[in-house]
């Protein structure tokens, strides 16, 4: 696992994030995790050994965007806990909630948070559109955040209903995103949320491309 904590902490500096060796640690014993529990459900795409130290590393773009101070983080449609459980080893002192409608998926993230000993994070087995009915969670996180899951008009009608005021809704996309936006611009004016910044980064290695799209919602 030697060669792996060397990837790990070679591409998060690659895009200029430096990682702890407990943070290295614990991305190791997440890799181990979906390594194992991917043989009996289809969590990630495994086509080459990069390819869980790339959704890592991914998942870590976002850093930039959000301050490690106690706030609520709400991830979406989360699959595999990216890129909420990587935020989490990185940010510590985030609330983090993973959202995700297989229950399946969901028995695998309850499995990881307790063999990583993470606190402060917690996995909702449900759908977001059934979510939004209940108030304890209606403009209950400070950040909504999604990483492919969802098309932009999509997630922005959903997220918006989660997030508080003053807040920020960060989407994770790929090459394709300016098309989504563009699409999107109807509903961007249908709802109190602003796009603040577009942030375009080259994956490490790979050389994939991802957009990062966050937007601010207004007071009321």
């Amino acid at each position: 696992m030697e060669k792996l904590k060397d990837i790990i902490s070679t591409t998060s500096g690659d895009i200029g994030i430096t990682l702890t060796a407990r943070e290295i640690d614990l991305l190791v014993e997440y890799y181990k995790e979906l390594l194992l529990w991917n043989k009996k459900m289809s969590l990630v795409s495994i086509k080459s050994p990069l390819d869980i130290p790339k959704h890592f590393i991914d998942s870590l773009t976002v850093t930039k965007f959000i301050k490690n101070e106690p706030s609520k983080l709400l991830d979406v449609g989360t699959g595999a806990g990216l890129p909420g459980i990587p935020l989490k080893i990185k940010m510590e002192a985030l609330n983090v909630t993973l959202l995700d409608s297989s229950r399946k998926k969901t028995s695998f993230l309850k499995s990881v948070i307790r063999k990583l000993d993470l606190r402060d994070i917690s996995v909702i087995n449900g759908r977001a559109e059934s979510l939004i009915h209940e108030k304890e969670y209606k403009g209950g996180f400070d950040i909504v955040i999604s990483r492919a899951a969802f098309k932009i008009p999509d997630f922005l009608t959903l997220g918006e209903q989660f997030l508080s005021d003053g807040g920020t809704l960060i989407a994770m996309k790929g090459k394709n995103a300016n098309d989504e936006l563009e699409r999107a611009a109807g509903t961007i004016r249908k709802t109190r949320l602003e796009l603040t910044c577009v942030h375009e980064i080259k994956l490490p290695v790979t050389g994939e491309l991802r957009k990062i799209l966050c937007f601010h919602k207004n007071l009321s």
